[in-house]
């Protein structure tokens, strides 16, 4: 961990000069130049005043967050094919998140295997095509540009209704594709 350069970020985050956390902390602002090129360290006393002044503890300092991934590519989706159906996962491993979206493709007349109840919240956008989203047995209507939302809690499948391919983001929350 470069300590001098994460405590320069910090206090520019903050927008403090040099002076200012020197004269917060009893400090001379030549000390916080030398910590910040890393050309001396504190002690772990005057660490803990120096991240004090900058509104943090020790342990957040020190807190090595794993980079998480935010932007994902076509050629990392999942993808898996069957009768009249393209499943691509959007997000690989999304099954450890929160919600779990794919992009789903239906030929004309296709339809997904039908969800039993379970908990949960459905969303879905068209993309492109007409669909019915299945819920109870009951239909309901979407095209291009519109969207769906329901609760899992009855059986549900979603059929294209159109006479091309309908394209859909359908999103599930707890993760149950």
């Amino acid at each position: 961990m470069e300590l001098g350069a994460k405590l320069r970020d910090m206090r520019q985050r903050k927008n403090l000069t040099q002076e200012e956390l020197a004269d917060r902390c009893e400090l001379t602002k030549g000390y916080i130049s030398q910590l910040e090129n890393d050309l001396t360290s504190p002690s772990i006393s005057t660490l803990c005043d120096l991240l004090n002044a900058l509104g943090t503890t020790l342990s957040e300092f020190f807190r090595e967050d794993p980079e998480q991934k935010i932007v994902f590519t076509a050629e990392e989706y999942i993808e898996k094919q069957s009768e009249g159906m393209v499943w691509n996962w959007v997000i690989p491993n999304a099954q450890k998140n929160m919600m779990e979206p794919v992009l789903v493709e239906l030929g004309s007349g296709a339809s997904t295997q039908p969800d039993f109840p379970h908990e949960g919240e459905e969303f879905g956008y068209v993309l492109e095509g007409k669909i019915a989203v299945v819920l109870a047995g009951k239909r309901h209507a979407a095209k291009k540009g519109e969207s769906f939302y329901f609760t899992a809690d009855r059986e549900h499948f979603i059929l294209n209704t159109g006479k091309g391919k309908a394209k859909f983001i359908w999103i599930s929350t707890p993760p149950n594709f």
